[in-house]
């Protein structure tokens, strides 16, 4: 299995998510289960059925944020370089379509969330900024079209 790079921040929320799946959800699926279970036939209980799915669900991310973990190498500043886009960089770019200016930070899969301005590096976008410096122009094929960006400025949090 390969390394996942997170930030400290993406560590930690992973480990909140998973201290709630276990300490707080899982119980009371569990007892959802259990009070379903003594409606009697198994075959026809339908609130059976849901929470043992729900269950299901809950193991499943459970076991998936666990193995994450597992594999979480923390992403330190001082081993990406200053001068192009890495994983952990805040990009500020110049939209050379719409004359309007972006900024995102790349990060790994687990830690994605565009409404935050978090991007995926294996992403689209991602993909087409990393390894870029400040003044490149790059022109990114997504699903709706073509993206032409200038990267203005890289910085590190």
């Amino acid at each position: 299995m390969s390394e996942v790079y997170l930030s400290r921040d993406g560590i930690s929320k992973l480990q909140e998510e998973l201290k709630e799946l276990k300490t707080s959800e899982r119980p009371i699926v569990r007892a959802s289960l259990q009070r379903a279970r003594e409606f009697g036939d198994l075959s026809e209980n339908a609130e059976y059925a849901a929470a043992k799915e729900r269950l299901m669900f809950l193991e499943q991310r459970i076991n998936r944020l666990e193995e994450t973990l597992s594999r979480a190498v923390l992403l330190e500043n001082e081993n990406i370089p200053d001068d192009k886009v890495y994983i952990g960089a805040t990009v500020q770019l110049q939209d050379l379509a719409k004359s309007g200016e972006l900024t995102y930070t790349l990060v790994s899969p687990e830690e994605a969330d565009f409404e935050e301005g978090k991007i995926s590096t294996v992403s689209p976008i991602g993909k087409g900024l990393l390894g870029k410096e400040e003044g490149d122009e790059v022109e990114i094929t997504v699903p709706a079209g073509t993206l032409h960006y200038k990267v203005l400025k890289i910085s590190r949090d």
